[in-house]
């Protein structure tokens, strides 16, 4: 695909990775639909990218409401005229132990709002934002690619029952999709980041982060500007679908 004068939309699109996907897709001229929960990140976001001479909007929404991701993505076809690239990376965390013992006695188990946020979000979010953004490449006749954002915890960590069962059905319906879809001339592929320098860890204390980063072998943390490298290269290339790109400076679990 050639991204120039292409329109890509972005959940949590208002920072983070969302925001260096949205520059690196607007760099190549593409325009960008920003999908998020915080306007004013959204509109800062949208100005970024518009100073790179590419059209933006902006659609504050819920993903993990129905009704909120089909009014913004027929926002996007309506304010933008078509949608080619939907990049499916909103996601939140909300860890704990799934049981958590002291002397033999259970103090805490991890809660059904722990697992029904993350579940909704990560997963529920993911599913409603490839469902509505297939549904709009199909009826506009265009193709199209979906990219979903993964994760590294896809293979399980611990803490993190709720987030790693996301994200490995995240991984689980990038295959499902690319077999379903490409006869429409859609693509799916994801990617797995490791830990990522985004303002959540980059506010870490030195000696957690250093923590956070001993297990990697590269010894850092991933930049979003690789991750959203990553994502150009698959809607680029025609050939990829159907995979996750691990992007983790080797770490494993």
């Amino acid at each position: 695909m050639q991204i120039k004068d292409k329109v890509i939309a972005v959940t949590g699109g208002g920072r983070g990775l969302g925001r260096a996907m949205a520059l690196a897709f607007a760099d190549k001229g593409g325009h960008v639909a920003l999908i998020d929960l915080n306007e004013a990140e959204l509109a800062e976001t949208r100005t970024l990218v518009e100073a790179k001479g590419v059209r933006a909007a902006t659609y504050v929404a819920n993903v993990s409401r129905e009704e909120d991701v089909i009014a913004a993505l027929d926002g996007v076809v309506r304010d933008l005229g078509r949608l080619d690239v939907m990049i499916n990376n909103a996601g939140i965390t909300r860890d704990g132990l799934l049981v958590k013992a002291k002397d033999g006695q259970v103090v805490s188990k991890m809660s059904m709002e722990q697992w029904n946020a993350v579940i909704g979000v990560n997963l529920t979010g993911v599913f409603l934002g490839g469902r509505e953004a297939a549904e709009r490449m199909i009826k506009l006749g265009n193709g199209g690619v979906i990219i979903n954002i993964s994760s590294v915890s896809r293979e399980g960590n611990v803490g993190q029952t709720n987030y790693s069962a996301a994200k490995a059905g995240v991984t689980a319906m990038t295959v499902v999709w690319a077999k379903e879809l490409a006869r429409f001339g859609i693509r799916a592929g994801a990617i797995a980041p490791g830990f990522c320098a985004t303002e959540i860890l980059s506010a870490m204390k030195p000696e957690v982060l250093e923590k956070v980063m001993a297990p990697v072998p590269l010894k850092r943390l991933g930049e979003p500007a690789e991750v959203a490298h990553t994502a150009v290269y698959i809607a680029e290339n025609d050939f990829f679908t159907g995979r996750t790109i691990g992007l983790d400076g080797g770490l494993r679990f």
